[in-house]
């Protein structure tokens, strides 16, 4: 019997623990959501989701909003209208004194001997400084550093709103613009012979907005941008220094889509954005794709405008391209790239990644290759002279026309080369309108309708000469 009572009240006590944390359950506040689209320039459209609930008609609420900017506050929910909104930041001192006007304040001051006491004073005015002692005299000046009691300073961000809604909501759901965080996207590339491995990270930086737990998405595009942020929002949110960075691997791959004319990346889980702490992310899985060098040496003439009379040599820098070819119906080469920062490493003779070039992409479609300028060669040099210039005036091509001008240019590049394996580089010439190549060493491959290419065989350990003559008319 002693037993069977005993069990009873363990099972009373079970049966209370159960209830009593359904109640808890049930007296716990939703957790207010947070998703964040971030631009390249600082702009960032906060969405809140949060756990007030709204009546039917007008409703009168406090909200905390990070960094908001008043004038680009609307409701998500079709169903509630903004009908006014007044943020209030952060308590400066000048703020706290000036709701203490007409109130007595302790104010902190040091003493000659190092030490500090208190000295009370009723504050009269903030600007310029008027203070009261206790027996009645002023002071002009702040009797020490003051000391505020806590209803005087807002510790938070808070937005008294005046909201409409059409009908009565579970939940209050908000979106601003705010500023003052940003995102790059860095890109590794290490070239292995004939492939190039490719991997890229996103980095979101906020100086000034701080969430917790966010759903994160990164917006690449060209957005035009009229309205600057106002000034006194900025200057409340002062710039902290960086301070760490975390670092997230790939648990989940970042998904893409396009949006208006531009594309979306969700990053994988939640992040917590906390000013001066960079957050990097990976944007997709390490991919391979096929990759192919170039070495250039851009041209002499201006792409619009006269051909120059220049007798003096001209040293030229060799550039080193890359290209990554992104083939179609690829997992890389079907995946938009935003616009960042390339770095290109390949390894040495004991394994070392060494970087061996830094170049920026711009956003890149789909199904588009990946050019990339790393830098300039260091064993290959070229020269080039011009050996000839002739200027001449043709008749015009009909009555009332002017007279055209021909320009006849030639030139003579040497090419020389310091490695141990023959090379083939391209000198490239381009220019816009009428022009032609009327003779040349090697053949020219017409690229486009405004540019030309020589292919040049350079022998290892020496040298080759391409000379050639340009045309052009005006």
């Amino acid at each position: 019997m002693a037993e069977i009572k005993m069990r009873n009240a363990e099972c009373g006590l079970r049966n209370l623990w159960v209830g009593v944390m359904a109640l808890t359950c049930v007296a716990l506040p939703a957790r207010a959501q947070t998703s964040l689209s971030i631009y390249r320039d600082g702009r960032v459209v906060v969405r809140r989701t949060l756990p007030q609930a709204l009546q039917q008609g007008r409703n009168a609420v406090t909200l905390r909003l990070e960094g908001l900017d008043p004038a680009t506050l609307f409701s998500s929910d079709t169903s509630v209208s903004v009908v006014s909104a007044t943020a209030r930041y952060p308590s400066t001192k000048n703020d706290a004194l000036t709701r203490a006007v007409g109130q007595t304040l302790s104010f902190v001051r040091e003493r000659s001997d190092g030490k500090a006491d208190t000295v009370k004073a009723t504050v009269v005015r903030v600007d310029p400084p008027q203070y009261r002692l206790a027996d009645g005299r002023l002071l002009l000046e702040e009797p020490g550093q003051p000391l505020f009691p806590p209803e005087l300073v807002r510790t938070v961000p808070e937005a008294q709103l005046v909201l409409d809604a059409s009908r009565s909501r579970q939940r209050t759901e908000m979106a601003y613009v705010a500023q003052g965080v940003t995102w790059e996207a860095l890109y590794q590339v290490i070239v292995m012979g004939a492939r190039a491995q490719i991997s890229g990270t996103a980095t979101v930086t906020s100086p000034t907005l701080r969430a917790d737990s966010a759903e994160v998405q990164l917006v690449a595009g060209a957005i035009r941008r009229t309205r600057e942020p106002k000034e006194e929002a900025a200057d409340r949110m002062a710039p902290m220094a960086l301070r760490d960075m975390l670092v997230r691997g790939v648990t989940a791959e970042t998904s893409v889509e396009a949006v208006g004319e531009t594309h979306v990346y969700q990053l994988p889980g939640r992040l917590t954005i906390e000013p001066g702490t960079p957050v990097a992310t990976a944007l997709f899985p390490r991919s391979s794709a096929p990759v192919t060098q170039e070495l250039i040496v851009p041209g002499v003439l201006p792409y619009r405008g006269w051909v120059g009379q220049s007798p003096e040599p001209n040293r030229v820098p060799v550039q080193v391209w890359y290209t990554i070819k992104r083939a179609a119906k690829t997992p890389f080469g079907d995946r938009p790239l935003p616009a960042g920062t390339v770095q290109i490493y390949q390894a040495d003779s004991s394994g070392r990644l060494q970087l061996i070039g830094e170049a920026v992409n711009d956003h890149t479609a789909p199904g588009r290759d990946l050019r990339l300028q790393s830098g300039d060669a260091f064993d290959l040099t070229a020269e080039r002279v011009q050996m000839d210039y002739h200027q001449e005036m043709l008749p015009p091509t009909g009555r009332g026309l002017p007279n055209r001008q021909r320009i006849t240019a030639a030139y003579r590049v040497t090419l020389t080369n310091a490695k141990t394996e023959a090379v083939s580089v391209d000198v490239r010439e381009t220019h816009f309108g009428d022009w032609k190549i009327t003779e040349s060493s090697v053949p020219p491959e017409k690229l486009s309708s405004t540019e030309m290419r020589f292919r040049v065989s350079v022998p290892a350990g020496g040298q080759a000469t391409l000379t050639y003559t340009i045309q052009v008319e005006s």
